[in-house]
């Protein structure tokens, strides 16, 4: 008997939710509201159906009312063994209709459990969904481990060697932001590095993702020795879901001394003080120093992260 032939589009509204959600991932719960906020479109949420199957969906996220995706950030296939053609169909007509010609695709974002090796059915999904997006010109970026912290994890006291600030202006803190691309073990900025300058590569991050946190900047944090010279810098902020470790780091100089469990400490205690129910930061997998700082201030490593990029 012939296949049924495969139909792929996007849903027709919040209406078809309950299609999209016959596949299942940690974020369908934020699907209603994100459509709600306007950080989804129904034309961003695509289906890949055999008859009345669906075989595969993808979706792409953005910052609320954003004009166009931001992140594909839902990408699931019913049967990893025999639904990859299907799959890779669905993205490539999605991106085709969703990114203009000539344009870089949005990053993948997926969050797998920690332990997402070891168990031989998650491996095998996580993996398919990898080699799909491959087939499409995809490449892994970087894998990246989530940390939460709770409240009632203690506090270590204020630092007796740094003295910590307000940021004054954009200018400082793209300034900073470029100084500290030097040396960065971060993937996705040795990314942006291959292809543009420290300094678009700061505004870049800044643009992209720091300026539109809708929290207080008042928040963010520059450290400096008892002189004022700079060490580094942090900035505590809300997204859309989270309390969040938004962005640290320590100037190239400065590196070597521990001075990043202080400047954590201090962006973990300026969330405490508001009473956050927890804080949720992330690291690339090889960021190794900053992955132990998350860890000595009882940062538990709840997820990991797998972002692939386009050319």
């Amino acid at each position: 008997m012939n296949q049924p032939d495969l139909t792929v589009r996007p849903i027709s509204g919040p209406a078809e939710l309950d299609l999209f959600r016959r596949l299942s991932y940690t974020l369908d719960h934020e699907l209603p509201h994100d459509l709600e906020t306007a950080n989804r479109r129904p034309e961003w949420m695509w289906v890949a159906m055999r008859g009345g199957e669906l075989v595969a969906r993808a979706a792409w996220w953005s910052w609320a009312n954003g004009s166009d995706p931001y992140e594909m950030d839902f990408f699931d296939i019913a049967d990893p063994e025999t639904g990859l053609d299907d799959a890779v169909q669905l993205v490539r007509t999605a991106l085709a209709a969703l990114v203009p010609e000539g344009a870089r695709p949005p990053t993948y974002l997926r969050f797998v459990p920690p332990d997402w090796r070891d168990d031989a059915d998650t491996e095998r999904a996580v993996t398919a969904r990898m080699s799909a997006l491959e087939q499409t010109g995809a490449r892994l970026q970087a894998e990246r481990l989530r940390f939460e912290w709770q409240p009632g994890t203690p506090l270590p006291p204020p630092s007796d060697r740094l003295r910590f600030r307000p940021v004054r202006d954009t200018d400082e803190i793209l300034d900073l932001m470029t100084r500290v691309l030097d040396g960065t073990l971060d993937a996705h900025s040795q990314d942006n590095l291959a292809r543009m300058s420290a300094r678009e590569t700061a505004t870049e991050h800044y643009e992209g993702e720091l300026a539109r946190y809708s929290s207080p900047r008042d928040w963010w944090r520059v450290a400096t020795l008892p002189d004022g010279d700079p060490v580094g810098f942090v900035t505590p902020a809300r997204n859309d879901y989270n309390p969040i470790i938004g962005y640290l780091a320590v100037l190239p100089e400065h590196r070597g001394n521990g001075y990043i469990d202080d400047i954590l400490a201090e962006g973990t205690r300026i969330h405490a003080a508001q009473g956050v129910p927890r804080i949720r930061a992330a690291t690339d997998l090889g960021n190794v120093p900053m992955a132990n700082a998350f860890r000595r201030a009882g940062y538990a490593n709840f997820e990991r992260a797998i972002t692939m990029a386009w050319p």
